[in-house]
């Protein structure tokens, strides 16, 4: 693991763009992971831009849905889905066959499961994963608690991320359950990205990389992965 502090979100974001440019020059039909919510959006939008000033090609590449609300898609504002495909899939115009996406609405989540698990299984894991960090230190949607050894399953949503998942949605909406990939799955990923900017993450960020590495606290596995990024802005 490394980390690295840089000037401002901005920044931030510009580098983890470029970063992945160049992966894709490397290995142009890599699997990528992206998390949604709010810190990843900067990134997405300059990976784009790089996109289509000719300076990325993401003709090839696949990319893995990381998790979502249950009872939720693409297409309902506040998913998880909705700010990858505002702002990611739609204006880098992916075809549909270089999306791998849980079905939040399906009636059978855990054959959803199943088949994540199994295409990244055949697509030999993931060669970028790209996350953030919860407040209570959860990653993806693997709350504390959560099993190192989990891959894609179904959860139970803590109080914590019910209440700050509200700021997604522009009514008061009830969250329960997620789905969501595992943390077997960043254990495997050849590379992970830890990003976390703004003053509040400056806590759990150091509990990340400092503190127990410990299944309470989902984030301090990154010190474990021996290609981790923790990348943060001079505010955390």
């Amino acid at each position: 693991m490394s980390t690295r502090t840089f000037a401002d979100a901005n920044e931030v974001a510009q580098h983890a763009a470029r970063h992945i440019a160049d992966l894709l020059t490397q290995k142009p039909d890599a699997t990528l992971c992206l998390a949604s919510g709010e810190t990843p959006i900067p990134t997405f939008r300059a990976l784009v831009e790089l996109a289509q000033t000719g300076h990325a090609n993401l003709n090839e590449c696949t990319f893995v849905g990381l998790d979502e609300w249950v009872g939720f898609g693409p297409t309902d504002e506040g998913s998880c889905g909705y700010y990858l495909y505002r702002d990611l899939f739609d204006p880098l115009r992916l075809r549909p066959e270089q999306i791998r996406y849980f079905d939040a609405k399906a009636s059978d989540l855990d054959r959803e499961c199943r088949k994540i698990d199994q295409f990244l299984t055949e697509r030999g894991g993931l060669d970028l994963l790209l996350v953030g960090i919860g407040m209570n230190g959860h990653i993806a949607l693997n709350e504390p608690g959560t099993p190192f050894t989990n891959r894609c399953h179904v959860v139970e949503l803590a109080e914590m991320t019910k209440t700050v998942g509200q700021k997604y949605f522009t009514q008061p909406t009830e969250l329960s359950h997620g789905i969501t990939l595992g943390l077997q799955h960043l254990t495997e990923a050849r590379e992970v990205i830890l990003m976390a900017t703004g003053e509040r993450k400056r806590d759990v960020i150091q509990q990340a990389v400092e503190g127990p590495v410990t299944e309470a606290f989902p984030a301090s596995i990154i010190q474990q992965h021996p290609n981790a990024h923790v990348w943060v802005d001079f505010a955390v």
